[in-house]
């Protein structure tokens, strides 16, 4: 049973708890120019309503404010989506002038439209895009322009602290102290959020740095009440409390390096029973430094390009082109699994390269790799490699370099040795036994989703990308371009 601060036990093991799974947002600003005027005796009092695609219908998600008698509006209210990389997220701007109060858009002029995805305005940032009318001549010369900005909260904050003289609580030995973070929750309760490691047999532990995400540990808030318990761990579970102490992250960052924080930890049974109580001992903040956690979505943002290439298995084992029984024979409706495979990630990872042209080479070409753009190679493939150690190595090699390498199976052989590629439950290493630097291989058998629509497979070829992006800049310590390191 988890402690409650104030009375209680404290929830068993010593595993952290900072992390929470975050939505990325995006907050889109739209201004429109030489809008058409559609007033006799005024100018257009033009609105935007944003749509946005759900199983091939467009429906209406937010609208902005109307400009009155503007015909280039720049509208104060945003439209916040929740941004997935790996979808193909299809939005729709259409602006009208209004002429009623009615919430009816029949009601209203229509101005002109845009359609586009969330992907092609986050990877440009900022597009200006001419209007259309229904039928899709030119609305006049009216532009619109669609700016896109992170909205997540991305800071982290690192902790160092430490204790001194604290109460005894083992018979036959010192206490073996831990702390434990807890954060209001919208119920009232207190959440915990952290639980750092047990140190044992000391009254004066020394805990390691950790960093949780703000959000996690107070929404954000910087004035928001975090509640410290310290306790004495006992292997059955019934953790001794030692004290505890309130604070926020605003008064944490008055520690800095050299220049500590103490709070007295308290057990406020003891306070109330001994008269001369003074404390349970001292937790010392040593440091306190909040920075940002860049994400996938900044790098994007912050002009890193996806640089998409294809390659190919065109050995014999595909079968002659124009047998039917062939993986690269076109069958009547135009398309293959190769075809299938191509198009469905392709139609995702186009809207972060710049010229839409996608290089498609056979096995064995080499891409000359520079500092300013990442590679990602689409193999497709039927078959068991044949140069296992080669092929372990290469890939430990590139893990070093910016690209990631997704490798679809298309027919029925057998994938081990494609699997043994994805360094999912343990890191590669080469025949050498080196280990790849991060994982850069995402594996997957086209054949478990020949029958699911293609969106369902651009996901699971793509749902490890914007990590392993994040992972290689990091690395190399290179922030987004955007914006000055934390």
């Amino acid at each position: 049973m988890a402690y409650i601060p104030g009375g209680g036990a404290a929830a068993a093991g010593t595993a952290p708890l900072g992390s929470q799974y975050c939505v990325c947002k995006v907050e889109l600003s739209v201004s429109g120019q030489n809008l058409l005027d559609r007033d006799v005796t005024s100018k257009s009092d033009p609105f935007c309503v944003l749509f946005t695609e759900n199983n091939g219908r467009w429906l209406e998600y937010d609208r902005t404010e109307t400009a009155i008698n503007n015909l280039n509006p720049a509208f104060s209210k945003k439209f916040v989506l929740d941004y997935h990389f790996e979808e193909v997220q299809k939005l729709k701007f259409a602006l009208f002038d209004q002429d009623k109060s009615s919430a009816q858009l029949d009601e209203h002029d229509f101005l002109g439209q845009f359609s586009c995805s969330l992907g092609t305005i986050v990877s440009s940032k900022k597009i200006t895009r001419p209007l259309l009318l229904m039928n899709d001549k030119p609305a006049g010369k009216g532009l619109i322009t669609i700016a896109a900005q992170e909205l997540s909260d991305n800071r982290v904050i690192t902790l160092s602290l430490a204790g001194r003289k604290l109460d005894k609580k083992d018979l036959f030995g010192k206490s073996d102290p831990f702390l434990e973070f807890y954060k209001p929750g919208d119920d009232g309760k207190w959440m915990l959020v952290h639980r750092t490691e047990v140190i044992k047999y000391t009254l004066d532990p020394v805990w390691k740095p950790f960093t949780v995400p703000l959000v996690s540990l107070c929404d954000g808030d910087m004035e928001k009440p975090i509640q410290v318990m310290c306790y004495d761990y006992d292997n059955d579970g019934g953790h001794d409390f030692i004290g505890e102490f309130q604070t926020s992250v605003s008064q944490m960052c008055g520690a800095r390096d050299g220049v500590p924080l103490e709070f007295e930890c308290i057990n406020p049974k003891k306070q109330r029973k001994k008269k001369n109580y003074k404390n349970s001992g001292i937790i010392v903040l040593r440091s306190c430094k909040i920075s940002r956690d860049y994400s996938f979505l900044d790098y994007i943002l912050g002009g890193c390009q996806l640089m998409f290439t294809v390659g190919i298995d065109f050995t014999a084992s595909n079968g002659n082109p124009l047998d039917p029984s062939s993986l690269h024979y076109i069958n009547p409706m135009g398309t293959n699994e190769y075809l299938s495979a191509i198009w469905a990630v392709g139609q995702i990872i186009q809207d972060y390269d710049s010229d839409k042209m996608f290089p498609a080479l056979g096995f064995g070409a080499q891409l000359p790799p520079d500092w300013k753009q990442y590679f990602i190679l689409l193999i497709i493939t039927d078959g068991v490699i044949s140069d296992m150690e080669e092929t372990r190595h290469a890939v430990v090699q590139a893990s070093k370099l910016p690209m990631s390498i997704i490798i679809v199976g298309v027919g029925n052989a057998d994938f081990t040795a494609m699997e043994f590629l994805d360094g999912d439950s343990r890191m590669l290493r080469s025949h050498t036994g080196e280990e790849a630097a991060r994982d850069i291989v995402q594996f997957v058998p086209f054949r478990e989703f020949r029958n699911a629509a293609k969106e369902t497979l651009a996901k699971a070829v793509l749902a490890e990308l914007p990590q392993q992006v994040v992972q290689y800049f990091k690395h190399k310590n290179l922030p987004p371009t955007h914006s000055e390191p934390a």
